[in-house]
């Protein structure tokens, strides 16, 4: 496990997924085995997204957020698309009065794979003063990280070697369209100009890289 400040409050780990395969990954697409989460510390709130445990270094991960929780109070987590539920019921069971938040429209599918406690909409106000946003894959939410000109994607956008992409499109449901996915990215990321890309298939990236 890694954990790095990329910038004041904000912090980035990255773990082996557990149910990674190199079938998820070939000729270039796809995600890789090491995905990225992401912690910030804002409006005295302690925020996680995407939270995975690394099951290879699990103490030294939880004395690193033991010791947040003693500092910053329990987490908030928040989830951008239902697939991401990851490591949440842990960390709900380990500390008393922490928040896990769902997008509405996903809140069936997250309900199954974790203990939500809070729903939101887009443009709704989050802890740290996240704002989500609504994209089209999955019912997906990126967050808004006001503070730091960045923003949270869950599978919508992914990183790879130098680049940036939008998700293939085998990953689309047959009720999802490309052309809707990619508009609701750009609009996204006209909306906000963002400087940072959070990437949890790829890791912190700047926006240049699109």
């Amino acid at each position: 496990m890694e954990i790095e400040q990329i910038a004041p409050h904000l912090w980035w780990w990255t773990a082996p997924h557990p149910d990674w395969g190199p079938e998820d990954f070939k000729s270039g697409e796809g995600w890789a085995r090491d995905v990225s989460s992401y912690a910030l510390v804002e409006d005295g709130a302690l925020v996680l997204f995407d939270p995975l445990v690394p099951v290879e270094d699990e103490s030294t991960f939880w004395a690193a957020l033991d010791s947040d929780v003693d500092e910053h109070g329990p987490p908030a987590i928040l989830i951008t698309v239902f697939w991401h539920a990851r490591s949440s019921r842990e960390i709900f069971d380990r500390y008393e009065g922490t928040t896990v938040w769902a997008h509405e429209p996903s809140l069936e599918e997250v309900s199954k794979r974790a203990a939500v406690t809070n729903v939101f909409a887009a443009g709704d106000e989050l802890p740290g003063g996240v704002e989500p946003l609504a994209m089209h894959h999955m019912d997906e939410a990126a967050f808004w990280l006001p503070t730091h000109r960045a923003l949270v994607f869950g599978d919508t956008l992914l990183g790879y070697e130098g680049q940036v992409r939008h998700c293939p499109a085998s990953w689309l449901r047959e009720s999802e369209s490309f052309e809707t996915s990619a508009k609701a990215l750009e609009s996204v990321l006209e909306d906000k100009d963002p400087e940072r890309l959070l990437l949890t298939h790829g890791g912190p990236r700047a926006a240049s890289e699109l």
